[in-house]
């Protein structure tokens, strides 16, 4: 049985190729999706290509929904987007994939079904098909090549729900088992080197050194480093001037 959680469904008219379907399956379900409606697909149903190409998604096309024509996979639902990569000349409201997830999300959590069209590979939704929507999405593409994949369409809407479903941070840094150097430890490390280079001579012309040594301390800082770096950062430094006065 398809998962309890509110979502879209997402509504393939007649697809025309199985491998399409199960692509669409396993995009759906990367995202947490799973109400699949299936509208006269050319090839019939249930389709060997399209449990193939959705791999570990097999149980969604299992679930999903055969209708034989759109009108009954669309009579349940309250709101309908139709997606579609050319103008149509309809007068309907033109939306991003990311508003038009918003505004499901919006829908969806006020107890309303809301449905997704996708057309067939071929040449998209017809406006007859369009007609029964209530807004078009419409996605930023190369005016040159604006034709998506249906897999590909369906995995761009998949994301948008998901990306507003779960929480991610825009970047994260794996630390590998260390943690983020405090202040007082890259300070000890700009000692480190400092001393050990002025020893060395490094800081010439003495008129200069100031300078360089702000520039050295502000590298430092630049780069943000963890403990496990300065600890490197030390033994590359004492290891240097052990092999120097071995010399």
């Amino acid at each position: 049985m398809p998962s309890g959680t509110p979502q879209p469904a997402f509504v393939l008219v007649r697809p025309q190729m199985g491998e399409n379907i199960g692509g669409a399956a396993r995009a759906m379900w990367n995202f947490g999706l799973d109400r699949m409606r299936v509208v006269a697909p050319r090839d019939g149903w249930p389709n060997e290509r399209a449990v193939a190409l959705a791999s570990g998604a097999g149980r969604l096309l299992d679930e999903a929904v055969l209708c034989d024509d759109l009108a009954g996979a669309l009579g349940d639902c309250q709101y309908v987007f139709a997606t579609t990569a050319r103008p149509r000349g309809l007068t309907k409201p033109v939306v991003t994939p990311e508003r038009a997830m918003a505004m499901a999300r919006e829908m969806i959590a006020r107890g309303e079904k809301v449905a997704v069209m996708f057309g067939p590979e071929r040449a998209g939704l017809e406006n007859e098909d369009i007609a029964r929507a209530n807004a078009i999405v419409s996605v930023p593409v190369n005016p040159e090549f604006a034709s998506l994949n249906l897999a590909q369409c369906v995995l761009l809407m998949s994301y948008e729900w998901g990306r507003q479903s779960i929480e991610a941070e825009d970047e994260v840094v794996e630390l590998a088992g260390s943690e983020w150097a405090s202040a007082i430890e890259v300070e000890k490390l700009a000692e480190h080197y400092e001393g050990r280079l002025d020893e060395a001579g490094f800081f010439f012309p003495p008129e200069k050194a100031e300078g360089m040594k702000i520039v050295l301390r502000n590298l430092w800082s630049r780069m943000r480093l963890t403990r496990s770096d300065v600890q490197m950062l030390h033994g590359i430094m004492r290891q240097m001037v052990r092999w120097k006065d071995r010399g």
